[in-house]
């Protein structure tokens, strides 16, 4: 239960929002002034008798004023402040900030999920955890929460946007969430919980979390020393995501402000400048309670809300436990649309739709969570998980999908096993087993700050390496993270020999290599710095070349390179001279080979199979890797591989493929070879059919052919 406010500042409070003073007070109860400047200064406290009295004076409640976890209803109502114009005649087509982030579910999964991890309550060991809620409002449903919000103070404010429209591109996406809302008949809302996190603390004006998020632009105040966000950016993907530049919020602390801790509830909207009724306002707008400390009691402020009107706003959380419910109004993710698939079994004629589709919403939302924050979600031995993510899916309150809960060992099985083996101490030096993940430490060489040419330290990293599975998606990939364990960076590793067995790699650097790694502290900071507001690469920033200098980014390439040579180091199996299986191997493959003939003057050129790898599998298929050879011509034919047995006479048997997959420069489509326009080369791997094998694999040769077209 929430521990109520102390009753002098809390009687201050209810008698400015109701507008009465001490003296007038005084008079409703038959007492002198000197009593309630008392209570007022906490020098005593009201009888029990007197306390009733005090109820009626304030039409409220007796619960209300002895928990005193609430403001009374009297006095100021909950309304919306816009922002007057500025009086130079300046004008906002929006919040440029927003323009940093596509209006992109992914985004902002990113975005939030790195926010709630900055703000994770860390004394408790315990995980934070983040839920997404998609929620599509019709019918009544939509009708009762417009009236919640106060529809109708904000229409002529959407309407003198949509007259200016044509003009603003925030006011072209505004007009448009508006028609679609009354034209289709339904709101999406998104919803961003986190349980177990710092909340909005600190006084709805001065320095704090609270005006940071709610009251400013460009201001980042992270609790963690992992935090990944830098530049206070994060927080417009919310009013981004809404097509009506609307978000409600409603947070539970983890230190009280006023006395109180459950239920602050603010909204903000962001428009751009506008004029309604011959009056110019200038952007944004805020749901509160007005301050009667403001001028003319017009600005508005948080305001600690009863169950009741969280419910109407749709902002109510499960348990006291702190965090906070960011509510996006009218939420649209246009980058859905590139997708080009909708579900056929969605109902109620939502499929088609794919910017407001709520399936395809939550199918995206499951994927960057898994993508992004799988190293966060993982613990073994003495690491402990950092994150818990679900998102769920209703229509009018009911269920359309599900709460789905994030499996990183589902989504990326060989990196979260690499992960895992780390925390739980029984990596390998080098891989020889299936299941199997190696360490190597590799370094990063951290310069000096102001510009100071020589090395502070060096900070050892830790690259682990595993066998990759099918879930992982690309293959041969270094996933990159640092404290707060989200995927910073992803890189493909170049320059592979044929026939290396598929892996994924995961470097850990900073904290997430430990607390006993050297210098972890300083290249948390230097890494933290290079990395631009999407926070997805390390590089050449401007706070990078301001705080230490313009060639620093240098030392994060060297130290890819050092990656990517440890990585080779621990996947490419050293070559054998005389090796008797490599040699037996080489005996059983056959290309076949250009042969002297007569030159032709012209006639076409064809891509030229030039190297071959191949093993015998576990299941006794042929494993083959090859590389092809592309002329230089305007257009590349298709080309089919075919694999055929190489016998001593007679035709040669031809086997099937049981599985043929690009690599590099091509495109497989229906067992043929498409070959990239400008590529000089082409790779692609094959498994044979062993039920095709007439003879034990062993004992037979391979030909590989490649025939033009369907090679039939």
């Amino acid at each position: 239960m929430e521990a109520g406010e102390e009753f002098g500042p809390w009687l201050s409070r209810q008698l400015k929002l109701a507008g009465k003073t001490q003296a007038e007070l005084a008079d409703e109860l038959g007492l002198t002034r000197a009593a309630v400047s008392a209570w007022i200064t906490k020098r005593s406290v009201p009888r029990p008798t007197v306390m009733v009295e005090i109820a009626k004076a304030l039409g409220t409640d007796l619960g209300t004023v002895h928990t005193r976890t609430t403001d009374t209803q009297a006095g100021l109502p909950i309304t919306w402040y816009h922002r007057p114009g500025y009086q130079d005649g300046g004008r906002d087509g929006g919040n440029a900030a927003a323009f940093a982030f596509d209006a992109d579910v992914q985004v902002l999964a990113r975005e939030t999920c790195q926010n709630s991890l900055d703000e994770r309550l860390v004394d408790n060991g315990r995980p934070v955890r983040v839920r997404y809620t998609i929620h599509e409002l019709t019918g009544e449903a939509l009708d009762a929460f417009r009236a919640a919000v106060l529809w109708d103070e904000l229409q002529p404010h959407y309407l003198a946007v949509s007259e200016s429209a044509a003009d603003q591109k925030v006011g072209r996406v505004v007009d448009a969430g508006v028609r679609d809302m009354f034209e289709k008949g339904r709101l999406v809302l998104l919803r961003v919980d986190d349980y177990n996190a710092s909340g909005l603390t600190g006084d709805d004006y001065d320095d704090g979390k609270f005006a940071a998020v709610v009251r400013r632009q460009l201001e980042s105040l992270k609790s963690g020393r992992d935090a990944g966000g830098s530049y206070g950016l994060g927080k417009a993907t919310l009013w981004a995501t809404s097509a009506l530049g609307m978000v409600l919020i409603n947070s539970t602390l983890s230190v009280p402000h006023e006395g109180r801790t459950e239920r602050r509830v603010i909204g903000r909207l962001e428009l751009p400048w506008r004029s309604v009724g011959g009056t110019p306002y200038a952007g944004p707008a805020w749901l509160g309670r007005p301050d009667p400390e403001t001028h003319n009691a017009e600005v508005v402020r948080s305001w600690w809300a009863d169950e009741e009107t969280v419910e109407r706003l749709h902002l109510a959380r499960d348990n006291d436990e702190p965090g906070t419910s960011f509510l996006i109004v009218g939420a649209h993710d246009v980058a859905s649309l590139e997708q080009g698939g909708t579900d056929s079994d969605d109902e109620e004629g939502t499929a088609g739709d794919g910017i407001r589709d709520i399936r395809v919403m939550h199918r995206r939302l499951v994927e960057a969570l898994g993508r992004d924050f799988w190293a966060a979600m993982i613990g073994g031995g003495n690491g402990l998980p950092l994150l818990e993510t679900s998102v769920r899916t209703y229509r009018n309150g009911e269920v359309v999908v599900e709460e789905e809960t994030v499996d990183p060992t589902d989504t990326q099985p060989s990196r979260s096993r690499a992960l895992r083996a780390f925390y739980e101490g029984t990596t390998v030096d080098r891989l020889t087993e299936a299941g199997q993940v190696s360490l190597r430490a590799v370094p990063l060489r951290l310069p000096l700050s102001g510009g100071r040419s020589g090395t502070l330290g060096t900070h050892q990293g830790v690259l682990l390496v595993t066998e990759a599975e099918d879930k992982d998606g690309v293959p041969n990939q270094v996933h990159s993270l640092r404290g707060n364990r989200m995927t910073i960076k992803k890189s493909t590793v170049h320059g592979l020999p044929l026939g290396v067995t598929q892996f994924q790699a995961v470097l850990l650097v900073g904290h997430a290599a430990g607390e006993a790694a050297p210098f972890a502290g300083e290249a948390e900071e230097f890494l933290r710095a290079a990395e631009p507001p999407e926070h997805d690469r390390w590089g050449q920033t401007e706070e990078l070349t301001l705080r230490w200098s313009h060639s620093a980014h240098n030392r994060i390439s060297r130290l890819t390179t050092e990656v990517n040579a440890a990585v080779k180091e621990l996947v490419v199996r050293p070559k054998r001279p005389g090796s008797e299986e490599s040699a037996k191997l080489r005996k059983k493959l056959t290309v076949p080979r250009k042969t002297a003939a007569s030159k032709r003057a012209s006639g076409p050129t064809v891509p030229e199979l030039v190297e071959l790898d191949a093993e015998i599998g576990e299941s006794k298929e042929w494993r083959i890797t090859a590389e092809v050879k592309l002329p230089r011509v305007d257009e590349l034919p298709v080309m089919t591989p075919v694999v055929l047995l190489d016998v001593r006479s007679g035709s040669r048997p031809r086997l099937d493929w049981a599985e043929l997959v690009a690599v590099e420069g091509c495109a497989v489509e229906g067992g043929v070879l498409h070959f990239e326009q400008g590529a000089r080369k082409a790779v692609f791997r094959g498994a044979t059919d062993p039920t095709s094998h007439p003879v034990r694999t062993e004992l037979t040769r391979l030909a590989l052919e490649l025939r033009a077209g369907s090679g039939e």
